[in-house]
């Protein structure tokens, strides 16, 4: 190849890379659009949160969203007055109790306490309920969105420690039935009830139809409260003819010896009992705050204020002849009272 030849290629490829140079690169490639909701307007205080959505929402998304739990729902749906929310519509979100006595200028809320005995395929005497009028009973209290309470939870209540929803209820069964595992149990899983037992220590084990301990051990593992009903079921007041000391020894049979028991067979000790009839006197509340309860249920058919004495708490019993409508008139969720 001749000098010129050389000469021309190399100015052929000095020209060509200076074209090269003066082009642009080409832009990279524009990042995807992320389409989805718009995020809502969102304001906060201590004590609050407004919400003001750009989509539809119900109390149980902001509830899950804000306050960690739809289960809290409630507390949305009783402050604002409403369970779901237009674009636009502003939500009110309290974050903590605003009103935990449940007291207002024209009265005071109340939670029902129900009590319940035996259960069977068939109504025997009244305390022995049918399977389905019990079943029917549950399913209303669902469908109208009752919530069911453990005694810690009222207890708080009654503290002034925590807010309720106002369909508050709590479900108690007395005595250590077995039927309340074979019967009751599957009801109150299936729709998502808790609920106590208050069972007396020498029924326990006692037989067929009663429940072993470990029955109710397994029992407190599925979340169910398991509390006092005294030693034998025998009437707590002093007999005529006992002697101070005799009713003092008796009492320390009838209130001890269950803290003591439930202690070895449990892991715990109890701090409610349920007196045996609901019977009691100024001598009994004695000795069961001496014994260390620091509740106790009657069965006085009445619903239960936050201010109720803790040792005289009413309970309604649940009878095996009641229709649908006198079980409802046991749901009392509040007392009208001019307090101005």
């Amino acid at each position: 190849m001749t000098r010129r030849a050389l000469l021309l290629i190399v100015v052929a490829l000095v020209a060509w890379g200076c074209a090269s140079a003066a082009t642009p690169p080409a832009p990279p490639p524009a990042a995807p659009v992320v389409t989805g909701p718009p995020a809502p307007d969102v304001f906060e205080s201590p004590d609050f949160i407004v919400v003001i959505p750009k989509t539809p929402e119900t109390s149980a998304t902001l509830a899950a969203r804000y306050l960690g739990d739809a289960a809290k729902a409630w507390m949305i749906e009783e402050f604002t007055g409403a369970g779901t929310f237009a674009p636009g519509q502003q939500a009110v979100i309290p974050r903590k109790a605003w009103n935990p006595a449940g007291v207002t200028a024209s009265g005071y809320r109340l939670v029902p306490i129900l009590v319940y005995h035996n259960l069977d395929a068939q109504p025997k005497g009244r305390l022995v309920q049918s399977v389905s009028s019990f079943d029917q009973q549950m399913h209303y209290l669902k469908t109208e969105g009752y919530h069911t309470l453990t005694l810690t939870e009222f207890l708080e209540f009654t503290r002034l420690e925590r807010q309720l929803p106002r369909k508050s209820v709590v479900l108690t069964f007395d005595d250590g039935y077995k039927s309340f595992k074979q019967y009751a149990y599957p009801v109150l899983k299936e729709l998502g009830f808790t609920a106590t037992l208050f069972v007396y220590t020498d029924y326990v084990g006692a037989g067929r139809n009663a429940l072993s301990w470990a029955d109710i051990k397994a029992l407190q593992g599925e979340g169910f409260d398991i509390q006092a009903h005294s030693k034998t079921h025998g009437d707590l007041r002093r007999a005529p003819g006992e002697t101070p000391a005799q009713f003092a020894q008796r009492m320390q049979a009838e209130l001890a010896q269950p803290r003591d028991l439930f202690k070895r067979q449990l892991g715990q000790t109890p701090e409610t009992i349920a007196y045996p009839y609901g019977r009691w006197d100024a001598d009994v509340l004695k000795q069961v705050q001496a014994a260390g309860y620091v509740a106790a249920f009657t069965v006085r058919r009445q619903g239960n204020p936050a201010f109720v004495s803790p040792l005289t708490i009413h309970r309604s019993q649940i009878y095996a002849d009641m229709s649908l409508d006198e079980f409802v008139k046991n749901l009392t969720l509040y007392q009208e009272e001019d307090l101005r």
